[in-house]
């Protein structure tokens, strides 16, 4: 696992890949440097006019549903059907799924039409997406990652995910046939907003270089690249800064020495 995620790495600095969010209003500026720190290129599209064309040239499409409406669900289901019209994977990040009607089945929605679908969320939204009883608080999770497991194994049998990303104090990345568990982070990460957020754009990235292991990927760089902050900083302003450092110096040794995952059936 270490060797592949370094590796990866690698090979994403080198591609530079471009990487369109359609993200909430919240959160662009953090997905944004997150994106550039690790070495991708972001680009923030919401124009119907233009993503048709993006889509064509581009890695890969994230979708955030953080601040949703009626002009905002439109678009975003017209940049992912074009994804499906050039084979691009689609990071969809379900943001408060569970909290209203609209949310969760908007996201219901994105998950059937999306045919590349990677989905990166927290718990509760996970569990909210599946129909399983969560415990939502707004766009929070209530609930422990690991409760969250079975509820991604149904994501992805109904929906043909490739495999679905939980966030939350340990992670964990479920795929078909394994659970990949990662015990990185910091307690300060749930203090910076767009922290899960910039994991989905991060785990876009990942997707336009390597599919099948984006989620891996993603996951324990974020994770390493935050315990690495933590050791700097004195709160959650400080944490957000030397986080961006942090993931723009990742290299190798530190994904060795730091990196804390186990893999299971």
């Amino acid at each position: 696992m270490h060797q592949l995620i370094a590796k990866k790495l690698e090979v994403l600095r080198t591609q530079k890949p471009l990487v369109v969010n359609i993200t909430n209003y919240v959160v662009m500026n953090n997905t944004a440097n997150a994106l550039l720190a690790i070495g991708a290129s972001p680009i923030m599209a919401h124009s119907r006019q233009e993503v048709a064309e993006l889509m064509t040239f581009s890695g890969s499409l994230v979708i955030n549903i953080g601040t949703l409406d009626s002009i905002w669900i439109e678009r975003m289901r017209f940049a992912i059907e074009h994804a499906n019209i050039n084979g691009k994977p689609v990071i969809l990040d379900p943001v408060g799924c569970g909290a209203s009607h609209l949310r969760t089945q908007t996201s219901r929605e994105f998950c059937e039409l999306a045919e590349k679908l990677i989905i990166r969320a927290n718990a509760s939204e996970v569990m909210a997406l599946a129909d399983i009883q969560s415990q939502v608080k707004g766009v929070d999770s209530q609930d422990s990652s690991e409760s969250a497991v079975i509820a991604a194994k149904t994501l992805i049998e109904r929906y043909h995910a490739n495999h679905v990303v939980i966030s939350g104090k340990e992670d964990f990345v479920v795929g078909e046939n394994s659970v990949s568990k990662f015990s990185n982070g910091s307690h300060l990460m749930p203090k910076v907003t767009g922290m899960g957020c910039s994991h989905t754009a991060l785990t876009g990235a990942f997707a336009a270089i390597d599919f099948e292991n984006a989620g891996l990927c993603a996951t324990g760089l974020l994770g390493v690249a935050g315990e690495l902050a933590e050791k700097q900083s004195q709160g959650p302003g400080s944490m957000q800064l030397h986080l961006l450092d942090q993931l723009h110096l990742l290299n190798s040794r530190d994904i060795e020495y730091t990196l804390q995952c186990s893999v299971s059936s």
